[in-house]
């Protein structure tokens, strides 16, 4: 990966990227030894922010990674930001997503300074290096763990494969599988928990709708015959009862970075294709399905972040399950063979005789973008892992934090994802192919992650922190595996060590109130809503400051929205059915005026709204097809104190709007 300012160290097998580090020697970082406040083990994104909030925070950082690969997913090919609610980002994180607009804008980046949420692999990548070349960080890497040596409980060193040693007070498990953790002794899981383990509803075995086969497809090898035995990948066990849990794991894929370009690079058959992997696909459509085969949301430069989608796509269900607990030998031997089945998806795609000349010349048209993942022939080079170990700790995030149902006291940062997972298990049910684990399920709004989530047990480990395979059950964890949350919580880790090692402390022991102090001094944020001093918020769901004309339908089906639910007009009504907020304003003087909504394609694009003060009304037309899930300014206006319509509210009127007008929230905050 390229570095600005770099050097580059060989260490027999493994490699030393030293991004800038002028106060640490070269032969100090070659040491068969190296000492850094904290060592921080995997170059995700979450790693890279651990160690680049150490550095702010003055202490000395270094990252060990076993494969060469940095930024996890977030330079990977997930340019297609699973962000939730976007005004839920602070701190580094949301840093990361304004440096994305700053480089396709040419611009300074500043704490106020637009963020962007889609991007090219190659721009993630370039972000990283800067960050870790400014704070001064030096990534190791192919370097293997092989043991941890604990003093009592604590970690005291990490030996890797090539025998060089790191120690410090503090370590941070940023890999996707939790591999620090696990070798340092403390509990975690994997799988699926049965709903009754937490009082959930929608754990365990899930038989949904979502990227489902929704026409018959025949799972046996010869059609109609039990005894021929079933397709690959086809589970032979009867399904178990709904909510049941099991060890099973949401699948893995590659984000793949296409383009329609002329110098794409074409799906080629790889070694050891196999076409009876694909054979389901055929029967499938043969019975008439027409696609999606895979998504192709644009990212920039004419390039996508392309996922699964369907019920037979990229995801390679139900071949990851030996993964989380594996060598790394044995992992590289699953992610080839996810390369494999994904690349020779594609050229299934694109050439088998048996699929329509439309969807072959449709698949053909796109390839692999030619300048991203240069190194490897444009393929990327790291597999998404959805979901490994968890953590198992004092506070287990469950379906009530997602819900709102239950609320930690000691948020370190904000989630607000769908709580998705993706299929586990490809299943014959009636005679018919079908998959279950799907789920996709919307959270109220943002919930905050318990800083007990992300510590071990005190008599277990007293100087590990775990951002990213935190304490979870499986269905919250699926709304808190995204890259923003990752970085989020990458940042509160290290802040606790920073505290820790200042009070010569276990991390259980850092004060919550002082942690949640420093972390909002440095822009985190970590409740919900969000509030500036002397600002108002009427929400559609209270019954002061509201009043509407025609029908308005509540919902919930949309994330994003403010408070317990929002409205729309059902599309119908035009012209007749409106809704105005009015606050009470204490004093007169400048107020910023916001409006909220969700947003959804089905949305009107063109929503007349009137923001009245001190009897001048002035007409906005908002889009909410996007900008869903946030606060949208309607601008600065001159409020008289009091609570009067003609002096200060927000109309949203539905004349002429080309789908559903949602209406949620208006905020208005003093300027």
């Amino acid at each position: 990966m390229p570095y600005t300012r770099r050097h580059v160290l060989r260490l027999g097998t493994a490699t030393l990227v030293v991004a800038a580090v002028p106060a640490v020697s070269l032969p100090a970082l070659a040491a068969a030894v190296v000492t850094a406040d904290l060592v921080v083990y995997g170059a995700t994104s979450a790693g890279i922010a651990a160690a680049v909030t150490a550095r702010r925070l003055g202490r000395s950082a270094v990252i060990v990674e076993p494969g060469s690969h940095v930024g996890g997913l977030s330079s990977g090919g997930l340019g297609m930001t699973d962000s939730g609610v976007k005004a839920a980002i602070g701190g580094l994180a949301a840093e990361f997503y304004r440096r994305v607009y700053a480089k396709y804008n040419g611009t300074a980046v500043t704490p106020t300074s637009p963020a962007r949420f889609t991007f090219e692999p190659h721009v993630a990548a370039v972000i990283f290096d800067e960050l870790l070349a400014e704070a001064g960080v030096p990534v190791y890497l192919n370097n293997r763990m092989t043991s941890v040596t604990m003093a009592g409980n604590r970690i005291s060193e990490v030996v890797c494969d090539n025998g060089q040693v790191f120690r410090g007070p503090m370590f941070v498990d940023a890999t996707y599988e939790g591999d620090l953790m696990a070798r340092a002794g403390v509990g975690w899981t994997a799988g699926r928990e049965a709903n009754s383990v937490y009082g959930e509803t929608i754990n365990g075995v899930q038989l949904r709708n979502a990227h489902q086969f929704n026409r018959f497809v025949d799972p046996y090898a010869t059609p109609g015959s039990a005894a021929s035995g079933l397709l690959p990948g086809i589970s032979a066990a009867p399904v178990a009862p709904a909510g049941s849990g099991d060890g099973r794991i949401q699948a893995y894929n590659f984000r793949m970075c296409l383009t329609q370009a002329a110098n794409r690079i074409p799906f080629a058959k790889p070694a050891g294709y196999d076409a009876i992997r694909y054979e389901p696909l055929a029967r499938y459509v043969q019975a008439g399905y027409t696609g999606p085969f895979f998504t192709t949301h644009q990212v920039g430069g004419g390039k996508t972040d392309s996922n699964n989608d369907g019920a037979f796509s990229t995801d390679f269900i139900g071949q990851n399950y030996a993964y989380p607990t594996a060598s790394y030998a044995a992992r590289a031997s699953l992610v080839e063979e996810h390369r494999v089945y994904q690349q020779g998806l594609m050229w299934f795609l694109a050439n088998d005789p048996r699929l329509p000349v439309s969807i072959r010349s449709a698949t053909a048209s796109w390839g692999l973008a030619a300048d991203e993942f240069t190194g490897n022939g444009g393929w990327p080079t790291q597999l998404y892992v959805r979901e490994a170990r968890r953590l198992v700790s004092a506070y287990v995030m469950t379906e009530a934090d997602c819900r709102g149902g239950r609320v930690a006291a000691d948020s370190v940062g904000l989630a607000s994802y769908t709580m998705d997972s993706h299929n586990c298990q490809r299943v014959v049910v009636a005679g018919g192919l079908k998959n279950e684990g799907d789920v996709q399920i919307a959270v109220p709004q943002p919930f905050g992650i318990s800083y007990r989530a992300i510590v071990p047990y005190e008599s277990q480990c007293t100087n590990l922190l775990v951002p990213v395979c935190l304490s979870a059950s499986h269905i919250a964890y699926g709304s808190i595996r995204m890259e923003p949350v990752f970085m989020i919580l990458a940042q509160s880790a290290p802040t606790a060590a920073h505290l820790a090692i200042a009070a010569g402390s276990a991390v259980q022991q850092v004060p919550i109130a002082t942690l949640q102090a420093r972390l909002r001094a440095d822009g985190q944020l970590l409740t919900w809503p969000l509030t500036a001093p002397g600002e108002i918020i009427v929400d559609s769901s209270t019954s002061a400051g509201v009043t509407r004309a025609g029908v308005w339908l509540t919902s919930t089906s949309v994330a994003g929205y403010h408070g317990p639910d929002y409205e729309h007009d059902d599309n119908t009504n035009k012209g007749v059915n409106r809704l105005r907020f009015t606050p009470t304003i204490p004093t007169t003087g400048s107020y910023q005026v916001f409006l909220r909504w969700t947003s959804h394609t089905n949305r009107a694009s063109n929503v007349p709204v009137d923001v009245c003060a001190g009897g001048t009304v002035t007409t906005r037309t908002v889009d909410q097809r996007t900008g869903g899930g946030q606060w949208v300014s309607l601008g600065t206006f001159t409020l008289p104190a009091g609570s009067s319509p003609t002096g200060a509210s927000v109309l949203i009127r539905t004349e002429a709007t080309n789908g559903y007008v949602v209406a949620d929230a208006a905020r208005f905050v003093p300027a």
